[in-house]
């Protein structure tokens, strides 16, 4: 069977043989090495106060005697070497050596039980043989004989053991079914976890999936929900990036391919020329920082991806940052101001630079005319903090949430040059620096960004 019911049945059928089986063993290893010779010297003991009995009380009617001790459960052999007589429950096998007999009669005690052979299926306490006996001798009227007995197993087991032994096979039955129906109540959660795997492998997040239970099961059903529920909000982020990414390529794709068409005409003027190619150029650059920010957002997404930590001089890199922006902050006609300590910080430069980039630019985008920026680097006792401030239009609550997301704009008109990547960025290189990133903002109040690495040690 290949279903994991099938599998449970079996291997349960197995482990309950399995188990007979050992256990059966165990208690046959048990009794030839333990009980065997107890219970020979058990029955010696019995047969010699039998012996002795008949020797000092000399009973009148031996056969009558021996007859009723047959009658409450042994069988007895009885002989002189010539005459032999049996008592009690029937012999299956009555072959018995004469030497043994001769060896019994000659006053020695015959072990049978003891050493009977040892047998793996049938041990030597059910054997129904002569040979399996205990012989004592004793004289009776001047005569030797040689006393042969064992308990009569049929009669030993009474109304007590047939009790016991239909109490065993009806546990054995009830636990049986009773492990059959836990597997298949076991089963059922797992049956329906496939059938919406399934169903999610084609693409359909909205199964249901009615498992209620508190333990390993339960907890898989509540991850597989969750999983489930991510995996829909990830192919709605991936169908959205897909038509952003579209959007976005094909808007300045179609300008170029227009003013290019425009540039065709001979009768065209000078100045509309340079107005079209400039144009032509601002979209070319467009897409080349597009291209470059889905390429760095691919390789941040990468798990395997390792950042190269080296220590260098964080406010240098921040003062480099304002002067590489400079002619863009006095053409937006905005004071910068900035405090920075000389602080060493153990961080992959090259990633870091997109930050400032992007963090700098916005300011100076989103600012108002004659607005500030000021922007603040110090180092405190577990970590390095950074503040850029700016007096800009601000946000909303509704758009600080999403903000992060990719190719989100605050200018949803998209009249500003941008591709709505470069917080997503900023974020993933942060974090991957296991810093964090926190912003506050105030619509036409400007925005605060708080960023904070912890120390290397």
């Amino acid at each position: 069977m290949k279903t994991l019911y099938g599998k449970f049945v079996i291997i349960t059928m197995l482990v309950m043989v399995g188990s007979m089986c050992i256990g059966f063993l165990a208690t046959n290893t048990y009794y030839h090495q333990v009980v065997k010779a107890k219970n020979d010297a058990k029955n010696v003991k019995i047969a010699q106060d039998i012996a002795i009995y008949i020797e000092k009380a000399k009973p009148q009617d031996l056969d009558n005697y021996l007859a009723t001790l047959g009658d409450i459960g042994y069988q007895i052999y009885v002989t002189t070497g010539e005459e032999e007589r049996f008592f009690g429950g029937q012999y299956r096998d009555k072959t018995l050596p004469l030497s043994v007999v001769e060896l019994v009669l000659g006053g020695e005690i015959y072990h049978g039980m003891r050493d009977f052979p040892k047998e793996t299926f049938v041990t030597g306490f059910f054997a129904n043989e002569l040979i399996n006996t205990i012989g004592v001798p004793f004289r009776y009227n001047e005569q030797s004989y040689a006393l042969f007995i064992r308990p009569d197993i049929r009669l030993l087991f009474s109304e007590v053991h047939t009790i016991l032994a239909g109490l065993i096979l009806v546990m054995a039955i009830l636990s049986l079914l009773a492990m059959l129906l836990f597997a298949k109540a076991l089963i059922r959660p797992i049956t329906k976890l496939t059938v919406a795997t399934h169903q999610l492998a084609h693409e359909k997040f909205d199964t249901p999936l009615d498992i209620e239970r508190a333990d390993e099961i339960g907890q898989l059903a509540k991850s597989f929900t969750i999983m489930t529920e991510k995996l829909q909000e990830n192919d709605r982020i991936r169908k959205e990036f897909i038509s952003n990414v579209s959007h976005d390529f094909q808007s300045p794709l179609l300008n170029i391919h227009g003013y290019v068409e425009l540039l065709k005409n001979p009768l065209l003027a000078e100045k509309e020329r340079r107005e079209y190619a400039t144009i032509i150029e601002l979209e070319t650059k467009r897409l080349s920082t597009l291209t470059k920010q889905l390429l760095l957002l691919t390789s941040l997404d990468q798990s395997t991806r390792m950042i190269k930590r080296k220590p260098y001089r964080l406010d240098e890199q921040l003062k480099e940052t304002i002067r590489k922006y400079r002619w863009q902050i006095e053409e937006a006609q905005l004071q910068l101001t900035y405090k920075m300590e000389q602080i060493t910080y153990g961080g992959d430069a090259e990633l870091l630079q997109n930050v400032w980039d992007n963090l700098l630019t916005n300011a100076i985008k989103y600012n108002k005319e004659h607005g500030q920026i000021y922007i603040n680097l110090q180092e405190k006792a577990s970590s390095i903090d950074i503040l850029i401030e700016d007096s800009g239009i601000g946000m909303t609550p509704e758009q600080l949430l999403k903000v992060y997301e990719r190719f989100y704009r605050i200018d949803t008109s998209r009249t500003k040059q941008g591709t709505g990547l470069g917080l997503a960025i900023v974020r993933e290189i942060i974090e991957l620096h296991e810093g964090t990133i926190r912003m506050v903002s105030t619509i036409n109040a400007g925005t605060k960004i708080y960023i904070q690495f912890p120390k290397l040690l």
